[in-house]
């Protein structure tokens, strides 16, 4: 099938959309598909207010118009709610194409938290982008009941994967690298950002050293007011994965995001997960014996923590590897609807000779 991802999260960004949208169009390329991605590096862009890391496409809608033209998808899916997100819903609305879209990103937090905007004006929006989607895939149960409270349809599960070839437990003889600080290790990894909630973890009480890996707008500030915390920095691919295998517990405080793909890294590591009871870890931890969970979404984060330092981490190692990027690629797979037989064929034929006549009337 000719598979058509429109996305504003792309390489060379690194956060978990784009390491699961990568994934999963690498596994769909492997099982025999044909993938065409249309993505921000393809365009001039300008950078996010307040997030000049995510750049942002400009003149989207007449080059996308054109990929549509020459790819002719069979099945087309748009991944966020940007630019280039916007611009392949219109041309679908316009030329009545099914398309299915997916929420990775609980967007009206995200801008309430950096912005004096009401979550109702944010939920708004996203109704608004997804009513016409086929097919809206959300990562978890929790999420998907907590977009049916605000009035979405049409919600598939589409669940993640792990890589636990590249994140695996630290084998006898390999190197410490968090060597010559206070054990035990409390890690963190992602975007030091404000709506990751990192100063929960920051300013918790906590035996031993605690570690955050990551780069963002917020880092500078934290790292003055929590000297005591090491930041790191950005780390990835192998390094990263080293790093994550020599911790003694992963901690995961952000209260936004719709799965959390550093859990199961983490976990895949062997390293259990201490988390708040919020979309993501209350779909992943609860039953899994790789981790706990605080009571709620604002305190016993600490004493999340310290439980999970008699956790086997075997029994995390065990748990993660039930996870695959091929089993998330499939799910993926069987919820996109395609253009139906025959009138894709008849469509696509039809809009070509259009574009003759034009071209023609034109000279």
């Amino acid at each position: 099938m000719r598979i058509l991802l429109a996305t504003d999260a792309w390489e060379p960004q690194v956060n978990g959309v784009v390491r699961t949208l990568t994934k999963v169009m690498a596994e769909l390329r492997a099982m025999g598909h044909e993938v065409d991605v249309v993505s921000p590096d393809q365009f001039p862009t300008f950078p996010l207010p307040t997030y000049p890391e995510i750049k942002l496409a400009i003149g989207a809608y007449e080059p996308v118009q054109e990929r549509f033209k020459s790819f002719e998808p069979e099945a087309i899916h748009i991944a966020t709610e940007g630019p280039i997100g916007l611009a392949a819903r219109r041309i679908c609305l316009e030329w009545k194409l099914p398309f299915t879209t997916s929420y990775h990103t609980r967007f009206p937090e995200y801008v309430s938290a950096r912005l004096p905007l009401p979550l109702a004006a944010g939920y708004t929006y996203m109704r608004w982008f997804h009513k016409p989607s086929g097919r809206l895939m959300v990562a978890t149960p929790t999420m998907r009941d907590e977009l049916v409270r605000h009035g979405f349809r049409n919600i598939s599960p589409w669940s993640r994967g792990v890589d636990t070839d590249v994140f695996k437990p630290r084998a006898e003889g390999d190197p410490d690298l968090f060597e010559g600080l206070a054990r035990p290790i409390f890690l963190n990894v992602g975007r030091v950002a404000v709506e990751k909630n990192i100063e929960a973890f920051a300013s918790l009480d906590l035996p031993g050293t605690k570690v955050v890996i990551g780069d963002g707008p917020q880092r500078e500030e934290l790292a003055e007011k929590y000297p005591e915390v090491k930041f790191l920095g950005a780390k990835f691919g192998d390094e990263l994965a080293r790093y994550f295998a020599c911790a003694d517990v992963f901690c995961f405080p952000s209260l936004t995001d719709t799965f959390g793909l550093v859990i199961l890294e983490a976990m895949a590591a062997g390293v259990p997960v201490a988390a708040f009871s919020a979309p993501g870890p209350i779909d992943i931890i609860p039953g899994s014996g790789a981790g706990v969970l605080a009571p709620g979404q604002t305190d016993g984060l600490r004493e999340a923590c310290l439980a999970c330092l008699d956790i086997d981490h075997a029994t995390v190692r065990k748990f993660a590897e039930g996870f695959s990027w091929r089993a998330c690629a499939e799910e993926f797979f069987k919820n996109l609807q395609p253009y139906p037989e025959p009138e894709k064929t008849r469509f696509w034929r039809r809009l070509r000779r259009l574009a003759r006549i034009r071209r023609k009337t034109a000279a």
